[in-house]
């Protein structure tokens, strides 16, 4: 054997090994991304928490979600202020009210902050991207469904949160679609203020005024619920089409209180949603030397993570193939 040729290839093994061990990590060990939600509290952040964690334990770097523990657009504000005081790696948001949350925003990428809006958007702002539903068409879905269950005929109350945008997008999908539709009426909007509590009290008012009520157009997760609820309690029945997959939600569908859900994936907006916010903090996408001074973003500005309608048909596949769906830490 060529002890000479063996000991060459021991020292280019051994210098490779050094020079491997003595680049810098990818990841700094206090890279941190924070993503402010509008309301921890319901199950839907539970799960985006759940896509966060895990893309963060991938990517080795720290996560958190944060938010106000109802729906309360001030101090969301107040919340994201203080996340960008701390200077994270990125930050998510989803926008409750974005009249509210400009400024916030355009300031965070000021001072060379990576924001992108999840689920709800703040499109007028300079956030980088939005990644979620298609709300315009996801309303548009709600409407054609109980446009088939109610055969073209009958008045609707549609239960939402005025201002929000991602709901107002829905609304305007519903109101687009129920014009093809013309023997459908919105005979009342409902501010439930994403409280089921709220949607109960205010739809247990309506029908005991007598109000004549075909169906019930739930715009965002709680509407549902809150409304199959008091119909139960009255022992009406009114034909509902929820949003959105929270257990309660699938639970009144078994029991035939909803009649079909439109579900978005919170855990795919969260899960991708930080891995983009990295790629920005790096600089990895490299079609100009740096994002924060490129004309335009360098990553898409649009991501639809789609939804999917559930029913009584396939409710029990459904809740089948998300048992094994990992919890938040």
């Amino acid at each position: 054997m060529n002890f000479k040729r063996v000991g060459v290839i021991a020292v280019s093994v051994l210098a490779t090994v050094g020079l491997t061990s003595c680049q810098t990590p990818y990841h700094d060990q206090n890279e941190r991304y924070v993503f402010v939600a509008s309301n921890v509290n319901l199950p839907y952040w539970q799960e985006a928490q759940a896509g966060l964690m895990d893309a963060a334990q991938q990517m080795g770097v720290k996560a958190e979600l944060t938010g106000p523990e109802k729906f309360d657009p001030q101090e969301q504000l107040r919340d994201f202020q203080k996340v960008m005081e701390s200077k994270p790696a990125g930050i998510l948001v989803s926008v409750t009210r974005p009249e509210l949350l400009n400024d916030a925003i355009n300031n965070a990428i000021a001072q060379g902050i990576p924001v992108i809006a999840v689920d709800s958007d703040a499109p007028n702002s300079k956030r980088v991207m939005f990644v979620g539903t298609d709300n315009y068409r996801a309303g548009s879905e709600s409407a054609k469904r109980m446009s088939d269950i109610l055969k073209g005929q009958g008045q609707v109350v549609v239960i939402t949160v005025p201002g929000q945008f991602n709901m107002d997008e829905r609304l305007r999908g519903v109101n687009d679609t129920l014009k093809k539709y013309p023997g459908i009426k919105i005979v009342q909007t409902i501010d439930d203020k994403g409280d089921p509590r709220i949607a109960n009290d205010m739809v247990s008012a309506l029908l005991k005024g007598k109000a004549k009520v075909d169906g019930m157009i739930c715009l965002e997760a709680s509407g549902g619920s809150g409304a199959a609820e008091a119909l139960h309690r009255l022992d009406a029945k009114v034909p509902i089409v929820g949003f959105d997959k929270d257990p309660e939600t699938l639970d009144w569908i078994d029991r035939e209180g909803i009649t079909a859900t439109v579900t978005q994936k919170p855990y795919v907006m969260a899960y991708y949603a930080i891995k983009f916010a990295d790629d920005l903090h790096h600089n990895a996408v490299h079609e100009f030397k740096d994002w924060r001074t490129a004309p335009t973003a360098p990553i898409p500005t649009f991501v639809d993570t789609g939804t999917a309608i559930i029913d009584k048909s396939n409710v029990k596949t459904f809740r089948d193939t998300m048992a094994a769906h990992p919890k938040p830490l």
